[in-house]
């Protein structure tokens, strides 16, 4: 078999970030409407962050791999370009998460004494959180997912010298991630009491290995094998996943289905994409991880103000609840914009200055 070509930028994937991050925004925000029920595909949006896991796996492989596999690799600058990536709205979501708590405790309301954790707070500043080192899920909780994605960073050349000894047998690289992260959600419960998939800070480290392997294993295959008709492929994948979840599936029955969604979607032409390879579908995607990461402070914010407004007590009426969700796009956004965007292109610019500073110095054009 040999290398198909692909473009670098996957825009369909791009656009599919976004709908993992609104998955696991309508699984948050749920509780606060006015309703005694929750479908049984909003109970598992816990799982977006699965598929926002198996993502970072197959896209951290299409952009590395094949410079670790052939020694270009820079582990240092792979880091910076990580911290680049999730840091700086970590920090800021974390700072706003104590603001909001901070501010409500003056006006005399009651907060989750978790929230303002001070023996929480070097964990996650470190983002080692989900490794077991915070006593308590402190701050802005969701940010535990990036304290795993953490983990997996820094162990990615573990995951690259194994995917890159299997590029040549990329099915039997998937059919041993699948059946690792099967075994692994089979065990883990009767060791640990509840699922690997609802782990957080005690496990979350351990959470993101067997779905960032799957990613990786994923992206061999879509390296090796042309799928046929990859949109209807795509179709299907999403049919399959909407109708396990509504049938509430085991999480390892879903969890591969993502899986066989994000090589389908890889394998899509941009140029037949449609919508998904929109401007602004991959804008949305682009903003994922500021949807992702604003939901606790702006369901802290919102909904406390909506309740307040409307005298509705805990829970929201439909239209109410409606706007606060439809607001979280805009949110998020607005933290992209003056956040997410340009903390990262200062910290990347920082790494460029001081390339060219080391190119000057040595006059060796490969250090640019």
């Amino acid at each position: 078999m040999t290398q198909l070509e692909t473009p670098q930028d996957l825009r369909p994937l791009t656009a599919l970030r976004f709908g993992a991050a609104i998955w696991v925004a309508l699984f948050a925000f749920w509780p606060d409407l006015d309703v005694s029920w929750m479908p049984n595909l909003v109970a598992k949006g816990y799982l977006g962050v699965e598929l926002f896991f198996v993502l970072s796996g197959f896209i951290l492989c299409h952009v590395y791999l094949a410079a670790h596999g052939e020694k270009r690799f820079s582990y240092g600058a792979f880091l910076w370009a990580r911290i680049a990536r999730v840091y700086p709205l970590h920090i800021a979501t974390l700072v706003g998460v104590g603001v909001l708590a901070f501010g409500a405790l003056a006006a005399g309301m009651s907060v989750n004494g978790n929230i303002l954790s001070w023996s929480a707070l070097p964990a996650n500043l470190l983002m080692v959180h989900a490794w077991g080192f915070a006593p308590v899920a402190g701050w802005n909780h969701p940010s535990w997912s990036i304290s795993a994605e953490w983990f997996a960073y820094l162990s990615f050349p573990v995951f690259a010298v194994v995917a890159w000894r299997l590029r040549e047998r990329p099915i039997a690289a998937v059919i041993g991630a699948v059946a690792f992260l099967v075994g692994l959600y089979i065990v883990f419960p009767m060791l640990a009491g509840f699922p690997l998939t609802q782990a957080t800070i005690a496990w979350g480290a351990l959470r993101i290995v067997p779905c960032f392997a799957l990613g990786c294993a994923l992206y061999l295959m879509h390296r090796k094998i042309a799928l046929p008709r990859p949109g209807l492929m795509s179709a299907g994948f999403a049919v399959a996943i909407a109708v396990a979840g509504f049938l509430s599936a085991p999480d390892a029955v879903i969890v591969p289905l993502c899986g066989g969604l994000i090589l389908s979607l890889a394998s899509l032409p941009n140029a037949r994409a449609g919508w998904l390879a929109s401007r602004p579908a991959v804008y949305l995607g682009e903003i994922s991880y500021s949807v992702y990461m604003v939901v606790v402070p702006w369901k802290l914010l919102a909904v406390n103000a909506a309740s307040k407004l409307t005298g509705g007590g805990d829970k929201l009426q439909l239209f109410v609840w409606l706007a606060v969700f439809l607001m979280l796009p805009v949110v998020a956004a607005v933290s992209y914009h003056l956040v997410e965007f340009p903390a990262r292109r200062a910290l990347r610019g920082i790494a460029q200055r001081r390339a060219e500073r080391a190119k000057a110095r040595t006059g060796d054009p490969q250090l640019a």
